[in-house]
This record gives structure tokens, C-alpha cells and sequence, in this order.
């Protein structure tokens, strides 16, 4: 079976950082700017930066509801950091016209561990991922306050949710992808590879 095609969205934030792990992870990995590159992709990563500045692009380009139209029709899609805000349902406090793309059940809060210099490195256990914790990168990272029934909470640190899965939609607080640890991003090409 050939690989799967996993897009990252590349409006803004660390793209490049998630096409190489994705390519590590045995995906074949583009960046997606465009409506149109949506029907040609298995899955979308949705990376790290500033989720208000997303949000803002995202409806520039005119990607906003088409994202969220593939992801309510069961597109997979991975979120770390701002892309965890994105993917979720509610966020408690956000700026003013800031929006989501939506697909799973959980309200964030932005910012939560802190500003950028109270930035961290920390072990994560991750449910579903073998061979001991990940490393996990908070940078101005945000958290989970709570989930709906249908999110699975696969991680916490110091008391708060850093990791979710809803059906076919992933999310860290953290950034994975700035470690050389590749596990999270195989976790969510196999993810891809059972949709496909």
C-alpha cells in the first residue's frame, strides 16, 4: 500500500518541522494553503504558531469552512499547540473574531502554561504510544479544560489535559515535532491509514 498523502496547513506556524516527521513517519507530506489541495490529501496537520493569526489567514484564503467541512466528514486531522485551539469546540478566552475549525469536543484555554520565556520541556505519557513518554515541548501552550463523551483524554501533565483523540481527529498541547521523536506523528499516520 502506497503511502498516505498527509498535508500540513501552511498558513502559518512550523510547517516544515511536521513535513519532515511526516515524511520520517512513512507518509508522503505536503503543505496545503488552498481549498482546492484539501481533496487531494488523507489527512492535515494543523501546526503550532498563533492561533488567532490562523484563524484570521484561514478565512483569508477561504479555507475556514472548507476545513471544517472535511473534518465533520471524517477528513483525520492532527493538531499541536494553536492547532490543538483549532480543533477544538470552545475556547474560553478567546480574541475577539478568533474561530475554530471545530472537530472535537473540548473547551481550551489558551496560553495556560504561560508566556513564551515561562516556556518548557517535559516526559509525557501518551496512551497508545509504546516505549516509554515523549518529550514534550510547551511553548506558550495551551491546555484542555474539559472534554465531551466522545473525547478520550490520552495525556496529562501537572493536573491538566495535554492530549486528546475524538474519532479521527488528534491533538497535543505540545510540539512533538521539534524532538527528532516521531512516535506521535506514526500514531497519527496510522490513524490516516486505517480512514484510507
Amino acid at each position: 500500500m502506497s503511502n498516505p498523502v498527509i498535508g500540513v496547513l501552511a498558513l502559518q506556524g512550523d510547517v516544515r518541522e511536521h513535513l519532515v516527521a511526516l515524511a520520517v513517519a512513512d507518509a508522503t507530506a505536503r503543505p496545503v494553503r488552498r481549498p482546492e489541495e484539501l481533496a487531494e490529501i488523507d489527512g492535515l496537520v494543523i501546526p503550532g504558531g498563533e492561533s488567532t493569526t490562523m484563524s484570521k489567514l484561514a478565512a483569508l484564503f477561504g479555507m475556514q469552512e472548507p476545513l471544517r467541512e472535511r473534518i465533520r466528514d471524517g477528513l483525520p486531522v492532527y493538531g499541536t499547540c494553536a492547532g490543538l485551539i483549532m480543533l477544538a469546540d470552545k475556547i474560553l478566552d478567546p480574541r475577539s473574531g478568533q474561530e475554530t475549525f471545530g472537530g472535537i469536543d473540548m473547551i481550551v484555554r489558551r496560553n495556560a502554561f504561560g508566556r513564551q520565556n515561562e516556556s518548557f520541556e517535559a516526559q509525557v505519557e501518551i496512551a497508545g504510544i509504546e516505549d516509554g513518554p515523549v518529550e514534550g515541548v510547551f511553548i506558550r501552550a495551551p491546555w484542555v479544560e474539559s472534554v465531551g463523551a466522545r473525547a478520550e483524554v490520552l495525556a496529562e501533565h501537572g493536573g491538566h489535559i495535554v492530549a486528546v483523540r475524538q474519532d479521527n481527529a488528534l491533538a497535543t498541547s505540545f510540539h512533538p515535532e521539534l524532538t527528532g521523536d516521531h512516535r506521535v506523528h506514526r500514531l497519527f499516520t496510522e490513524m490516516v491509514r486505517a480512514v484510507r
